[in-house]
């Protein structure tokens, strides 16, 4: 698709794609994806998306080819970014549009390939529109749009922007959808026994036996910065494509992309290790936000009980609450995570349809699906193990 020399002007300002954010000035990016007044997201950095395309994770082979936007002034100075890719599958988004295309399909139209700004392979939510102003954040979204036309591409998706963003794509007309995700919140704990003064009794119990049966014969070792070595990685690596593998198949990310985010982010990397007889048998990785730890990969190599929880979940929370951090995210899915204290909480996408007859039913079915999803979170919540308010 020609989307590499589309350039559109509006007054006094540009827009262009380019191909790679390799293109693009590292600090340049990093002023607009994480200015020192938001939060800082490890996922919008230079490094971390450069690192996906330097590795090969993210290119035309793997279907998921960077057109990166830019917004420019008239003198060349750099307004905005967002990232911006063709993809020729739905695979790696954890927002699930494959229905939408077995119907687009089944009515005779084309929908791959589609358009998406996202953090590739990565289910948390942040901001979207890299801009310091709505003004700008408003172009990016006009630019997306036109690109979407022009190219006659059936749809642009964003995927996990935050509230402000998905309101704001919302009043300039992208259909907007809800998910859930399970996300642990630090209420000013001192410790994970605090926490734990937070729940019922019953629950209470159970999470203390729950730990106390996974740590048995168990050693474990978090590693951040220099204490990170090749042997860590190297299992590390075994245990990811382990989980990939039973998962869904071929895992998303090779070697070539964790030796660099080792090399660019080790101090942003907390690698859970678990260890039985001298010997490393799991791990799970976490990168760590100015105010969130984020839970990515897991993988075991050998069988303990309650191991996964211990090192995803609760090792999480520890390290949260040692850090001052005010929540964690543990990724999509799972409501196994309600039990363990992380509660149910609304996610979000937007969607650009061109189609105007297929967009009309999008827009029909999202209209049945957001109060179903608000529901569905009521309801766990409900479950949830905190006391019940009085």
């Amino acid at each position: 698709m020609p989307a590499d020399d589309d350039h559109r002007e509006s007054a006094s300002l540009s827009l262009r794609a380019v191909p790679g954010i390799a293109e693009i000035d590292r600090s340049d990016w990093d002023r607009l994806a994480n200015p020192p007044d938001e939060e800082y997201d490890p996922f919008l950095s230079w490094d971390f998306l450069e690192a996906l395309e330097a590795s090969g994770c993210v290119g035309d082979e793997t279907g998921w080819s960077p057109r990166h936007l830019v917004l420019e002034g008239a003198d060349g100075h750099l307004l905005g970014v967002m990232p911006f890719y063709i993809k020729s599958h739905s695979m790696g988004e954890y927002v699930f549009d494959q229905g939408w295309a077995d119907a687009f399909e089944r009515a005779g139209g084309h929908y791959y390939p589609k358009f998406l700004t996202a953090v590739p392979f990565t289910p948390v939510t942040g901001r979207r529109l890299l801009a310091p102003t709505p003004a700008l954040r408003q172009a990016l979204v006009a630019g997306a749009v036109d690109l979407t036309r022009q190219n006659r591409a059936s749809s642009w998706h964003v995927t996990f922007p935050d509230r402000a963003d998905w309101s704001a794509m919302g009043e300039l007309g992208l259909l907007q959808r809800i998910d859930r995700q399970f996300i642990w919140s630090n209420r000013g704990y001192g410790s994970y026994e605090d926490f734990l003064g937070d729940l019922s009794s019953r629950k209470r119990k159970g999470l203390r036996k729950e730990r106390r049966t996974a740590q048995d014969g168990i050693e474990i070792e978090r590693l951040s910065g220099d204490d990170l070595s090749p042997e860590h990685w190297d299992v590390f690596f075994a245990c990811y494509q382990e989980t990939g593998s039973r998962k869904w198949g071929v895992p998303y990310l090779n070697r070539a992309f964790f030796d660099l985010l080792h090399r660019r982010m080790a101090d942003q990397i907390v690698l859970v290790m678990a260890k039985k007889d001298g010997r490393y048998i799991a791990s799970a990785l976490n990168l760590v936000g100015s105010h969130a730890l984020y839970g990515r990969y897991w993988g075991r190599l050998d069988d303990h009980p309650y191991l996964h929880f211990e090192l995803c979940y609760h090792q999480a929370i520890d390290i949260a609450i040692e850090r001052g951090l005010n929540r964690v995210e543990a990724g999509a899915q799972g409501d196994h995570k309600l039990a363990r204290g992380y509660r149910p909480t609304a996610v979000h996408s937007a969607h650009f349809i061109a189609n105007e007859g297929f967009r009309d039913a999008v827009a029909e079915y999202l209209e049945r699906e957001r109060p179903a999803v608000e529901a569905d979170i009521g309801l766990l919540d409900a479950e949830s193990p905190f006391k019940q308010e009085t």
